[in-house]
């Protein structure tokens, strides 16, 4: 069983790293940053979808090979 306050460690870590890899493209370019977003907005809700689907099922493997 795991600990709740190994848990939330845990779960603060890969906040923290959430955020920094996040942060990282508007730090280092930032116009960039603004063209991805305005081809994303570009994109069909059928699109983003897949995107928000295929980036779920990568996490889901990630954390399920990392607790394994």
């Amino acid at each position: 069983m795991i600990d709740t306050g190994e848990s939330w460690n845990a779960l603060l870590l890969a906040l923290g790293f959430l955020l920094l890899l996040e942060g990282l493209l508007p730090f280092l370019s930032p116009q960039s940053w603004r063209a991805l977003f305005a081809q994303a907005a570009k994109l069909t809700d059928g699109q983003l979808r897949f995107l928000g689907l295929t980036a779920l099922v990568v996490g889901c493997a990630i954390l399920l090979t990392a607790f394994d």
